[in-house]
């Protein structure tokens, strides 16, 4: 697959449509459906310069990357099997979701029965910044890992692992285990300092002993409030993960979840937590 005339991404969200802006600004036309959207998936469409089209026409690209949510990529699937399936020229389907190895199988599985060539992947690291803004690493692993170079050469950063479909997947649930349960931590342990009155000294302790981490807090926890939404099902996926033989990992993780869960709707109601996590990095 030497010459690629269009990716489809879906969704244009805030990493879909970034991603798309790097693609675009590396020769690549990006096309995308907006059916089932709002306005704001639309502006960034319409800024990140990617083609609406309908569904049925994501087809017509050579690869259709999906960029969701973690709780919409099976259902995207299978929204999507059908369309493969009658397609003469099929494309590759990548999904790049935060899901579980079981959940990226079971894609994997849907996809595959409709002969299309189906590729495994994780996006570790933020958006990729307008003009040039250097691209999240995209790790790829299955059979299929290594036709998603192709993308290398309009700006994407991608390393293919020698693996099964599930190597990647695996890969992205450790990670952001690791960062995105660091954020959980640290604004569970804010908001019960503030609760009771240990926010200045909480602040001035980890000034001193650990710096480098409150440091990267400063950043990472006002950062997560308005993602926190789009984390629920995703700590629910690492939970499954790292608890299927670890019952301690799955209740950890889907203690996570919910604190994100009442962190969204915070964020979206009376915002009293969110004003406390914010007001602690002066």
């Amino acid at each position: 697959m030497n010459s690629i005339s269009s990716i489809a991404i879906v969704a244009p969200g805030n990493m879909g449509a970034a991603v798309a802006r790097l693609l675009g600004e590396h020769g690549a036309r990006v096309i995308t459906t907006l059916e089932g959207r709002g306005a704001a998936s639309a502006a960034r469409a319409r800024e990140a310069g990617m083609t609406a089209v309908t569904g049925d026409r994501l087809c017509e690209a050579q690869f259709v990357l999906s960029i969701l949510p973690p709780g919409a990529a099976v259902s995207f699937a299978q929204t999507m099997a059908p369309v493969l399936r009658g397609a003469a020229q099929k494309p590759v389907f990548v999904d790049c979701n935060a899901v579980s190895p079981d959940t990226v199988r079971q894609i994997g599985d849907v996809i595959e029965a409709t002969g299309a060539p189906f590729i495994d992947a994780a996006i570790i690291g933020l958006p990729p910044k307008t003009g040039g803004g250097p691209s999240p690493h995209f790790y790829a692993s299955g059979p299929d890992a290594n036709r998603l170079l192709a993308l290398a050469s309009h700006g994407l950063d991608v390393r293919v692992l020698d693996g099964p479909v599930g190597a990647a997947s695996a890969l992205k649930m450790c990670y952001a285990g690791i960062n995105k349960g660091l954020a959980a931590i640290a604004a569970a342990m804010i908001l019960a300092a503030s609760r009771s009155g240990a926010t200045a000294a909480l602040y001035q302790e980890m000034g001193e002993s650990l710096p480098d981490l409150l440091r990267s807090l400063r950043r990472q926890v006002p950062d997560m409030l308005p993602k926190a939404y789009r984390w629920v099902a995703e700590m629910r996926e690492i939970a499954a993960f790292g608890g299927a033989e670890d019952e301690a990992t799955r209740q950890i993780f889907n203690g996570f979840s919910q604190l994100f869960d009442q962190i969204a709707r915070d964020v979206a109601g009376e915002q009293r937590a969110s004003d406390a996590l914010k007001q602690f990095f002066p």
